[in-house]
This record gives C-alpha cells, structure tokens and sequence, in this order.
C-alpha cells in the first residue's frame, strides 16, 4: 500500500510517521509531477487551511485532488485537512466546518472519546481545531462528537477528523482510514 501525504504546509511528517509505523510506504505531495505516482489514498494533514488551499491553487493540484476523491480515492482529513474537504473548498464532503471553532492556541487541549467504528477511549488532541457545524446529506455520517460538536465524520471514500490522531500513540484511525483502501496498487496490473 502507498500513501500520499500532501506536504505543502502543516503536520504531515506526523502522519508519515504513524503510516510507517503501520507498515505502509508513504510519499510527500508537494507538487504536480509528485501527484503522477502510484497511490491508493491520500492524507490531507492539519495546518493552516487558508495557505494549503493557496498553494493547492497555485501548484495546479486543487482540480487533480477534487477529482480523484470525487472518482473514489480514499482521502483522510485532520483539522485543517477536514476545512479543506469541506463545502466551499474542495467541497468533496457534505459538511458545513466551523474554522478556529475551540478559539486560538489556548484553546487547544485533549481528552478522550469513542468514534464509531474505531473504539472507545480515542485520544482527541485539539489545536486551534474545527468543528462540523452541519452535515448536509444523508450519505456523510457523524463518527464522534465532544461537547455536542460534531468532530469525526466518514463520508463514503473520505474520513475527516477536527482533531489529530498523527499527534497521539494510537493508530486506531489511521488503521481505520487503511481498512477502507480495497485494492492497493499492489495488486492492480501496471
């Protein structure tokens, strides 16, 4: 299985690390020619959502990207990852976020919580974290809320959390993102 790590800004080393961790060849997406290689999902990680979505515009990889979750590719989304998923940016989910919706860095903090699908007692670290105002089809379901907030969902292909799985020692989500992959580029003829 390889994954592809969009490495424009934020904390995509994080995500690589649990990944391999988990056995699974990663690469950073940095700019056009890098989309081009074999994949079988992608990781938007968190970080400023306003800058990624810039330079996803400006590196002409906004439309590849919007097209490959349309057509199925497997995508997981952290924080600013789940903004760029979201109605109004890549707009590949049904899902309204609340951006900065803990507030500032003071703001941030952790706890623990279930996430349907995945377990109980998934560590949760929030920093300056979104929230899923609104879902807005039936097709995108509600995987976790904390404090009646909506900070997990699944929609088909795509998993979004506000918070950040790669900042903990739990690989349950990331584990879970990888379940979802049904036919790594392994077993595809070339």
């Amino acid at each position: 299985m390889r994954i592809a790590v969009l490495a424009l800004q934020g904390a995509f080393i994080e995500h690589e690390q649990v990944l391999q961790r988990l056995g699974v060849e990663t690469f950073e997406l940095r700019q056009l020619k890098d989309w081009q290689q074999p994949k079988d999902g992608l990781i938007l990680p968190g970080g400023e959502s306003t800058v990624q979505m810039r330079l996803l515009n400006e590196l002409g990889l906004f439309s590849p990207i919007r097209q490959a979750i349309l057509d199925g590719m497997p995508v997981f989304g952290t924080c600013a990852g789940m903004i760029l998923l979201s109605e109004g940016r890549l707009g590949t989910m049904h899902i309204q976020v609340r951006r900065n919706a803990y507030g500032r860095q003071l703001g941030s903090f952790h706890t623990t919580g279930p996430v349907a699908g995945i377990g109980e007692e998934i560590p949760m670290t929030f920093i300056r974290a979104p929230y899923i105002e609104t879902i807005t089809s039936d097709d995108c379901q509600a995987l976790s809320t904390v404090d009646g907030h909506i900070v997990a969902a699944r929609q088909g292909n795509q998993l979004a959390t506000a918070f950040h799985p790669e900042l903990d020692n739990d690989p349950r989500l990331h584990q879970y993102f990888l379940n979802s992959i049904k036919s790594p580029t392994r077993d595809r003829p070339q």
